[in-house]
């Protein structure tokens, strides 16, 4: 049974280094688990300890028993006070009302931790092993049940107002710890009751508190936040282009006019919602239309060409992306590119379609990066991250487009998609996206 203990302890360590080291939200319930997390921990560490003190009787003096079995029973009741109070925030979570047990659980607790600390403790010798018993063990398995009772309450009481996939979890969780504490109650030498707590906090991790699920919900999040932020001038900039294309209409001032319109188009563009799909050709257009809007300021220095490498240009057209793919990406090549560039700047797309996946290489011929910068910049792009974006959005060289853009691909499309740069000083930088091939 020590090596079970054992093995518990590597598999919650590891669960807990994965879990904490994971961007999270920071709410009541992640706050809960969290605690709930270390308690466990620290329980299958004293638990392993009462294992290997109880069968050496002889060699442990009866003190370090007593003491080691006093903090094993109650770490026992502050987790199962630590299940009850995860339970209990995923019901308010769902339900929006205040459980109202909280205080009654809390007294409990204390009772049952005076009870760990205090009542007569008996040690059973056996064939099969060596175990404590008396009247702490029965009245602290007896407020565990208590526990897991009052959990089953509120799930059941909830039932309706509670999300299947959390109700799913709970009720995982509390059918393996009835089951396991029922053959720990009939048969005392198995000392299983670590393996069911073990399995409990798994069935919560694993279903409700996973760092994929915690950093898609963030990513969502943050990208709505990012999505608000880029559509409240728009509305108020596609009303007063309307009013400023038609004042230059009247005037007989058609150069005004056209470049409100291709305002007012590309504003009308992004308003809507940013995470649809939508074709190639709709993102190519978008692109056309703000390098048309980008001519009135540069002229003739700046050029555009759309390139096919693939047998149907029309079925390539058809494939479908995350719209606003490509116009951050090219005003990046832009601004950070081909403006600080001497002479004139020309901006290549190239689209490549095989049988799995659609290649779109944005290439400009501006000032390039260094070495150094483009394999930072790579690295930030490798997996899924979102936590320097703050950063980046105050300041640094085109990094929220670039990296904006990647996220989305992934969260979407999985890790194995996304961008990748190259650039080269003084010659230029090739923007590669893999995206695979999606047809409405």
């Amino acid at each position: 049974m020590l090596r079970m203990e054992i093995a518990l302890i590597i598999i919650l360590g590891f669960i807990a280094y994965m879990y904490y080291s994971a961007e999270r939200k920071h709410t009541k319930l992640h706050r809960t688990f969290s605690i709930l997390l270390l308690v466990v921990i620290v329980h299958l560490v004293f638990d392993a300890v009462t294992i290997y003190t109880v069968n050496h009787l002889e060699q442990v003096p009866l003190v370090v028993n007593d003491a080691v079995h006093r903090v094993f029973v109650g770490t026992m009741a502050g987790v199962l006070y630590l299940f009850y109070r995860y339970i209990a925030a995923v019901v308010e979570e769902e339900t929006k009302k205040k459980m109202i047990f909280d205080w009654p659980a809390k007294i409990f607790l204390i009772v049952l931790e005076i009870i760990a600390l205090v009542f007569p403790i008996v040690y059973i010798q056996t064939p099969n092993g060596n175990y404590s018993a008396g009247a702490y063990v029965i009245a602290s398995y007896g407020g565990v049940a208590i526990y897991l009772a009052l959990c089953a309450g509120i799930l059941i009481w909830n039932w309706k107002q509670i999300h299947v996939k959390k109700k799913f979890a709970i009720g995982v969780a509390l059918l393996v710890e009835f089951l396991v504490c029922g053959l720990q109650g009939a048969y005392p030498t198995w000392l299983i009751s670590g393996m069911g707590i073990t399995l409990m906090t798994l069935s919560f991790y694993l279903t409700l508190e996973n760092p994929d699920i915690l950093r898609a919900e963030l990513t969502e999040q943050k990208m709505s936040m990012l999505y608000l932020k880029s559509q409240v001038n728009p509305h108020f900039l596609y009303n007063t282009l309307e009013g400023i294309r038609a004042e230059a209409l009247i005037a007989g001032v058609d150069s005004i006019a056209e470049m409100t319109e291709a305002l007012a188009t590309y504003f009308r563009y992004t308003i809507s919602q940013v995470n649809n799909l939508v074709t190639l050709e709709e993102e190519l257009a978008n692109v056309e239309n703000y390098y048309y809007i980008q001519q009135f300021r540069f002229g003739s220095k700046l050029d555009l060409r759309i390139r096919y490498d693939c047998e149907d240009e029309e079925e390539a057209l058809m494939c479908q992306l995350p719209k606003l793919t490509l116009q951050p990406i090219v005003e990046n090549s832009i601004y950070h590119g081909l403006e600080q560039k001497i002479g004139k700047g020309c901006l290549d797309i190239k689209i490549t379609m095989t049988d799995k996946h659609l290649i779109i290489m944005i290439s400009d011929d501006g000032v390039g990066m260094e070495k150094g910068q483009v394999r930072a910049m790579n690295e930030k792009l490798r997996a899924l991250r979102l936590e320097e974006e703050e950063e980046e959005e105050n300041g640094k060289r085109g990094g929220i487009a670039v990296k904006n853009v990647n996220n989305r691909i992934k969260l979407l499309f999985g890790e194995e998609y996304g961008i990748y740069i190259y650039s080269q000083l003084d010659v230029g930088t090739d923007v590669e996206i893999t995206l695979p091939i999606v047809r409405d």
